[in-house]
């Protein structure tokens, strides 16, 4: 059986530092899947490999059965798999419309002898259409015409998911997406993210939220010092003792 994503033997070194060792899981389609664990488990090392930031120094990613590990990050993006970060990394002058077309370019690629004889006419109308689609998916159509950097908190992270929408991916790879929201905005994101799934957008997230993660995946991979510590559905996670001592004493941490 061919999984969507499998991550096999991954390794990244820095110097005499093994920031990620030997790690291996996968994710089948369709899937919500957490990638959890302490702080400085590897876990953000691991999306840097998988989304093409960084080049394993072992180990390979594959997609779909195909290697992707060793990628630039635009390679990776085009077969399918896109990448949010922590920290919002929207165009806070341009408007909400704007932030979202700039997510359709993998689908519509500008080209600039076409637009100075007007035959990206109809590219224009369907980059224009995909991200209107995306921003009704995420409640932000109201909010087109708005400057980014206006938005609300969680608006802006909204935003981020719409723009990486748009580019019609398979594979989404969220880095802490909960951050900085109120329970509210919280329970909001998350119903989000369940319609993705439902749309067949698959899903690998990194959250240290353990109450949405335990409410949100299918499946979990728990990280320790850079080496896949435990791995199974939510409610074998959180009774996990290996999981409860990497969490420092934590039942109330990953309860």
């Amino acid at each position: 059986m061919t999984h969507l994503l499998e991550v096999k033997d991954l390794t990244m070194r820095f110097g005499g530092l093994t920031a990620v060792d030997a790690l291996n899981f996968k994710v089948e389609h369709g899937t919500i899947h957490g990638l959890i664990g302490p702080n400085g488990a590897g876990k953000t090392t691991t999306f840097n490999m998988i989304s093409g930031f960084y080049r394993p120094s072992a180990g390979e990613v594959l997609l779909r059965g195909e290697p992707i590990s060793g990628l630039k990050m635009y390679e990776v993006a085009r077969r399918g798999i896109v990448r949010t970060f922590q920290h919002s990394t929207l165009f806070a002058e341009l408007t909400v419309m704007d932030n979202a077309l700039i997510g359709t370019h993998m689908a519509f690629r500008p080209n600039i002898f076409a637009a100075i004889v007007g035959w990206d006419r109809e590219d224009r109308r369907g980059a224009a259409a995909r991200a209107r689609e995306a921003l009704e998916f995420f409640d932000l159509h109201g909010h087109r015409n708005e400057r980014a950097g206006d938005l609300s908190h969680g608006h802006q992270r909204a935003l981020g998911l719409a723009v990486a929408y748009a580019s019609h991916p398979d594979v989404m790879l969220l880095d802490e997406p909960f951050t900085g929201m109120n329970a509210e905005e919280t329970r909001h994101m998350m119903e989000l993210m369940k319609r993705l799934c439902g749309e067949g957008i698959t899903i690998l997230i990194v959250e240290h939220d353990m109450q949405a993660i335990m409410g949100l995946c299918d499946n979990i991979t728990c990280m320790s010092f850079g080496k896949l510590l435990a791995e199974g559905v939510p409610e074998e996670i959180r009774r996990h003792p290996d999981v409860i001592e990497a969490y420092l004493g934590g039942a109330r941490h990953v309860a």
